[in-house]
């Protein structure tokens, strides 16, 4: 049992979580509907999600480097600030068909989900770190119930348009003005708990030199993480920030985008808490690769769902297959460093993430609208498939070499 000061961060970070999830469901749902209802250019239907995904992996690393010095706490808040401006901004830029005020607005929600996951694997010892980030993750399964809760009313029956879109950005700035007040009542910080978790000396003393991120790179387990982690979050975002255009194009009404996303995002936080005390069993390789498998089978099947409930099951397993792969990558990143390491190193990784997201999300908008769902569904096969045919060989070798297996499985 953890202590209470460990079980209040916990439950006040999961709930956070959830104000946190709310927004972006919303991003995901209406980032690509509402740049290309303002802007008015068809083919820029990944513009929206590109900004969100792009301004959020140019802030992680920052984050994360200030998160080593300042503290988590801190920057959580400056994070739930700006998406709470973030939403303003969209309601102004859709309320006015100005499209400045929706590409900042879009920018601050991206840099503000940089920081919301970077302080889940603080607080837990390695033997429990996976099941610890999953309790923080579960947060998120609220936040899949809130948002078609309150976003699909605000859509229903309504034409789609840009003044459609003002109130549903207004309530998701009200959601993270609650995660502001969440993360505010955080304490002590979990980067102290972490010190301490890493013993007496180190939570006396200030944080130890961290090492250059070239050795942390070197350490074995950490590539082959940062490897599924870029993999799995670009299948996951390519396909999920898309979805809302095939769903409409496909002749069904903008209001059942939120059911469908907020299945996949009950794919990605349901069961995390099963996910995470599976992969401290079964070891983080496999969960690794079991991941990205699953993620490539939901991806392809893109081809032949076409109805709102099986596009429903496909977008559920997508969040699952994210469950594991993310979740696994992301306590081995926090087995791999020092408390003084581990913000920089997850936010690398979240900046090399977001990057990769942002530019197959862009790339994507456009083969959508040229090509069609196909290139959606086959680019998504292959991004989750190639990564998990190198880690096992990674995995083959390193264990050959003798080189700390326990770290790696």
């Amino acid at each position: 049992m953890s202590d209470p000061p460990v079980r209040r961060n916990t439950l006040l970070l999961s709930a956070s979580l959830a104000a946190n999830s709310a927004m972006l469901q919303l991003s995901a749902a209406v980032a690509t509907l509402t740049v290309v209802l303002v802007v008015g250019v068809r083919s820029l239907v990944g513009l929206g999600p590109a900004i969100v995904l792009g301004t959020g992996a140019l802030s992680a690393l920052p984050a994360g480097r200030a998160m080593d010095r300042f503290g988590r706490v801190p920057v959580l808040v400056t994070g739930f600030a700006l998406g709470v401006a973030g939403g303003v901004l969209a309601a102004i830029g859709s309320a006015f068909e100005l499209a400045v005020p929706v590409l900042v607005g879009l920018a601050f929600v991206g840099a503000a989900s940089a920081t919301a996951l970077l302080a889940a694997g603080d607080m837990y010892p390695p033997s429990r770190r996976a099941r610890g980030i999953s309790l923080v993750l579960f947060g998120a399964v609220f936040g899949a119930i809130l948002g078609p809760t309150v976003f699909s009313p605000l859509l229903a029956g309504r034409d789609l348009d840009a003044d459609a879109l003002v109130l549903p950005w207004l309530a998701a700035s009200g959601f993270m003005l609650v995660g502001l007040v969440l993360v505010a009542s955080v304490r002590p910080d979990p980067s102290r708990i972490a010190r301490m978790l890493a013993g007496p000396e180190e939570a006396a003393a200030p944080a130890v030199p961290a090492a250059d991120i070239s050795v942390i790179l070197r350490r074995p387990g950490v590539l082959p993480s940062m490897v599924a982690a870029m993999a799995s979050f670009s299948t996951m975002v390519g396909i999920m920030t898309l979805t809302g255009v095939v769903v409409v194009d496909r002749g069904h009404p903008a209001d059942v985008v939120f059911p469908i996303i907020g299945a996949h995002v009950v794919g990605m936080y349901a069961l995390v808490i099963v996910v995470g005390d599976l992969i401290d069993r079964i070891g983080r390789t496999r969960a690794l690769v079991g991941g990205l498998a699953l993620m490539a089978a939901s991806a392809i099947s893109l081809l032949w769902f076409t109805e709102v409930a099986t596009i429903a099951l496909a977008l559920f397993a997508l969040g699952l297959g994210w469950s594991f792969s993310f979740v696994a990558a992301t306590a081995q990143l926090a087995d791999c460093t020092s408390p003084s390491e581990r913000g920089r190193l997850l936010g690398l990784n979240d900046l090399l993430s977001g990057l990769t997201g942002a530019s197959l999300v862009l790339i994507g908008g456009f083969a959508l609208d040229a090509v069609g769902v196909a290139a959606l569904a086959l680019g998504g096969l292959a991004i989750a498939l190639a990564p998990a045919g190198w880690i096992v060989r990674y995995s083959l070798r390193v264990r050959a070499a003798a080189l700390a297996p326990s770290a790696v499985d």
